[in-house]
Order: C-alpha cells, then sequence, then structure tokens
C-alpha cells in the first residue's frame, strides 16, 4: 500500500493527499477541499492479464456564460498499464511508462488537446 497521505504537484504547488478509502485492490486519495483526488485500483482483465489504473481527477468551480450560474466541472487525467501475469518485468514496464512520460511534453499534450491524430 502507498504511503498516506500521498503528494501531487502541479504548477510548482504541492498538494497532500490523505487516503480517504480502500476497496480491495483500490485505494482514493483526496485533498481536503475534495477538488484533487488520485486513485489507483488493480483489477484481473481477464484471467490471465492484470490492468492497473492511476486516475487523477481535478475539479473546478466554473462559471456557466449562458446562465451566469457557477457549475462544478471535472477534469481526469489517467494511465493505464494492462500487462500479461508473466513476461513482463517491472523494470520493462517502468521503461514504457518512461517512455510514455517522455513523449507527453507540452507540445504533444497541447497537439492532443487540439484532436490532432
Amino acid at each position: 500500500m502507498f504511503t498516506d497521505p500521498q503528494s501531487l504537484t502541479i504548477n510548482g504547488v504541492s498538494n497532500s493527499l490523505p487516503r480517504i478509502l480502500v476497496e480491495g485492490s483500490k485505494s482514493t486519495y483526496q485533498k481536503s477541499d475534495g477538488l484533487l483526488t488520485l486513485v489507483n485500483s488493480h483489477i484481473n482483465a481477464s484471467g490471465n492479464r492484470v490492468r492497473t489504473m492511476v486516475r487523477v481527477d481535478q475539479k473546478a468551480v466554473v462559471p456557466d456564460p449562458l446562465t451566469a450560474v457557477n457549475d462544478l466541472e471535472n477534469l481526469a487525467v489517467y494511465l493505464v498499464i494492462d500487462r500479461p501475469l508473466v513476461g513482463f518485468s517491472a523494470t520493462q514496464v517502468d521503461q514504457l511508462v518512461q517512455a510514455l512520460k517522455a513523449w507527453l511534453t507540452t507540445s504533444a499534450v497541447t497537439a492532443l488537446y487540439g484532436r490532432e491524430i
């Protein structure tokens, strides 16, 4: 189990996320104001595969331009590792995750946001 609390730095600001829930192979960490959540989970995808997910959700209060009423919107970013039970080491998984992280530069994220394929 990960240490409690977890820390997530966004735009240079460190956020403390205490563990608020453990359900089987899923744990949830959340900032005290409820606007930032980190979820780690593992599921058996088909008997011989494991699917691991790390997900970060950020909520923001945004004005609705049509009604001038504030609304709560959610942004989620997550990584799923879908692997067989045997055949790939933790090192190999880490190498692939690090390669994806390196590829996700600001220009790549901007292109993805612009729906480039």
